[in-house]
């Protein structure tokens, strides 16, 4: 069985954009996106430097624009065949638009709002997100809880990330869990998945009450529990909280695991998501979809784990 998942911000690199671009009829799709949005994706994904696209409002459409665009490459849904779709965060909307639930350009606009929203409401107070590398999950969230930090991402596979105040991240920075080898900062611009961001959700449901969400083609797992969703309309109701609430990817793993899943193909900019799988998930066959030389190979895997 086949999981295609999506990545989350911080995945983005200057230039990763670029490759997909020259594939046949893409940058006219990309146009068409830009338009609808009224952002220069291609700009932003091939010239644009690190610190221009680590901007919320312009990382999060340019990740959902190139989850698709590469997984289009590979052809239709159907021919895919995934049997379960996810996503990690703002990952979560390029899944939805896999899974039938929003169209391309629906999925577009959303995200774009989304960006704009999460940046107003990171630029109220300083706040970031680092990776914890290592240590036991119970130890390293009551130690996140004393320091007043959020545990926004539980990535499982030893990976924990700790969303706050910049003071407080550097607290950790000098008070390192037990047991925690490293903690990393991640390139994002705000403690996302966390209470910093309810200004956020608000903005986020009047946006999505102008969409009208089909239900889902494929299983779509969610990052609220790891539970699959059976209705579109759950689906956005969970989009839209989801800005606010942590990410479980453990348990989004734990229900592939359940789902029989024997293969998983991350979408560009992939490696993140498969990093985490193969540690979690062992046996099961991974690949990330970097740039279009990665597609041969995720075809071969296509062929043989589809349903």
């Amino acid at each position: 069985m086949l999981v295609l998942v999506a990545p989350g911000q911080g995945a983005q690199t200057p230039g990763f954009l670029t490759p997909w671009l020259e594939l046949p009829g893409a940058a006219d799709r990309v146009a068409a996106w830009s338009d609808a949005i009224g952002l220069d994706l291609a700009h932003y994904g091939t010239q644009a430097d690190a610190d221009a696209i680590r901007d919320t409002s312009v990382a999060q459409p340019l990740l959902v624009a190139a989850g698709i665009l590469s997984a289009s490459a590979l052809g239709a849904i159907a021919d895919i065949a995934p049997g379960a779709v996810a996503g990690h965060s703002v990952g979560e909307i390029t899944a939805a638009s896999f899974a039938g639930v929003l169209d391309d350009t629906a999925a577009l606009t959303l995200v774009r709002k989304r960006g704009l929203a999460m940046a107003d409401a990171a630029a109220i107070t300083e706040t970031g997100m680092s990776a914890l590398l290592g240590g036991d999950p119970e130890v390293s969230v009551a130690h996140l809880e004393k320091l007043g930090l959020t545990p926004a991402n539980v990535n499982g596979a030893g990976q924990i990330v700790a969303a706050g105040t910049l003071e407080q991240l550097a607290a950790l920075n000098d008070d390192k869990p037990e047991g925690v080898r490293k903690v990393v900062p991640l390139k994002v611009a705000g403690a996302f998945h966390t209470h910093h961001m309810a200004p956020a959700v608000d903005a986020l449901a009047k946006a999505a009450a102008d969409l009208t969400p089909a239900d889902p083609t494929v299983t779509y797992v969610s990052n609220k529990d790891g539970r699959a969703v059976a209705t579109g309309a759950e689906v956005l109701e969970r989009l839209v909280g989801q800005v606010a609430n942590p990410v479980r990817w453990d348990l989004c793993m734990e229900t592939f695991k359940e789902l029989g899943a024997t293969a998983l193909i991350e979408v560009s900019p992939g490696g993140t998501l498969v990093g985490l799988a193969k540690r979690a998930l062992p046996g099961v066959t991974t690949l990330a979809l970097k740039t279009p030389d990665d597609l041969d190979a995720a075809r071969e895997l296509i062929a043989e784990h589809g349903a």
